[in-house]
């Protein structure tokens, strides 16, 4: 009985097509910013900030920009991982042209490399679509991986091959290197990651979406209503590909500090493509939900043996982690196919109405 819509009356068509029309979604989202930007990072230890928050706020917008392309648009994607190799190595090669700019702006301009290489490889997207599109992305992927690994001229012609990040500042405040300590690159990854949201909650919800969503649920009739498929297509690969782009750069310079070709391998395309289908197409909320349960989970299940003081050896521990990942994936996409976001849709419609059935 806490959660309804009783007195909350809307006065202006703004209100009440409010991405949180509850009054209690507003202060639940406003409780997550808090302990986001409050609580963990002053009680969080380094181990949380470095190896579980970072790397599941990267994940989960590389999901985002994946989710746009895939749930929204319903263009199937498998070279998203090259996407965000593309951000990486953009960056890299800027920041060492220019060292005076700021490395943050770098990172962002790094999607639009990203979006131009996405556009080129969007293009097949008029004529093909399904698993056959999927394949064209997939020839993408490996394309762009083998560029990593054979045009020199990228990593500067490192003999190691790999991309390695400086120390670099914003404001004076160590953000990248062996001086940034995790709350720094926290604050940045996160603050990077709530603006890019509510863009592409802007986004999805306005009227580029409202043509998204119409190419993806029948693309004939949406080319009768006057939706031109093709810039409608090619602006959502270029979208998606500028937020992978922007991920991977953020994943090499504030996660990683180095990376070699193969952190950008099919294995991540396919990670970030669980993720979008577990949490939920078409939700950018889902994207959060698949990103904790594929990479935060696991981390959690590691943890427990040791910390109920189980004598449990490791490798006992990383089969039962796969076991259980694997059995809550297969559950969750049983119980719900279309993701955890629904489930949580669900139950806030429940909620809405309860003690009452409907």
């Amino acid at each position: 009985m806490f959660y309804r819509e009783t007195g909350q009356f809307k006065q202006s068509y703004a209100a009440d097509s409010a991405v949180f029309p509850i009054l209690q979604d507003r202060y639940g989202l406003a409780i997550i910013m808090a302990i986001a930007f409050v609580l963990i990072p002053m009680f969080g230890s380094e181990f949380l900030l470095a190896s579980v928050m970072i790397p599941f706020l990267i994940l989960s917008l590389g999901a985002i920009g994946l989710n746009i392309l895939v749930g929204y648009t319903g263009l199937l994607s498998l070279g998203t991982a090259g996407f965000m190799g593309v951000g990486a190595y953009a960056t890299y090669k800027l920041s060492t042209l220019f060292p005076q700019v700021n490395i943050l702006v770098w990172i962002l301009c790094s999607g639009f490399f990203s979006a131009g290489i996405g556009v080129l490889f969007g293009l097949p997207s008029l004529r093909i679509k399904g698993f056959y599109l999927a394949v064209a992305t997939l020839a993408a992927q490996f394309f762009l991986q083998w560029c990593f690994v054979r045009v020199a001229w990228l990593y500067n012609y490192n003999p190691s091959g790999a991309i390695e990040v400086s120390g670099r500042t914003l404001f004076g405040i160590a953000i990248t290197g062996p001086m940034a300590t995790p709350v720094n690159r926290y604050y940045v990854v996160l603050g990077v990651v709530v603006v890019m949201t509510l863009i592409a909650s802007n986004i999805v919800h306005g009227r580029i979406g409202r043509t998204w969503m119409a190419v993806r649920d029948m693309d004939i009739a949406a080319q009768l209503m006057g939706i031109r498929l093709l810039p409608a297509k090619l602006l959502a690969f270029a979208v998606s590909s500028f937020y992978c782009g922007v991920a991977g750069a953020l994943m090499v310079f504030l996660w990683l500090s180095a990376a070699e070709p193969s952190a950008f391998d099919i294995k991540l395309s396919f990670l970030l493509l669980f993720m979008v289908i577990i949490g939920g197409l078409g939700s950018l909320i889902g994207s959060f939900m698949g990103a904790a349960l594929i990479h935060i989970l696991p981390i959690v299940i590691r943890a427990l043996p040791e910390s109920l003081g189980l004598p449990v050896a490791a490798a006992t521990v990383e089969h039962l982690t796969y076991l259980i990942v694997g059995g809550l994936i297969i559950f969750f996409l049983i119980v719900e196919p279309h993701g955890l976001a629904r489930l949580w849709q669900i139950t806030k419609q429940k909620l809405r109405v309860w003690p009452f059935p409907y």
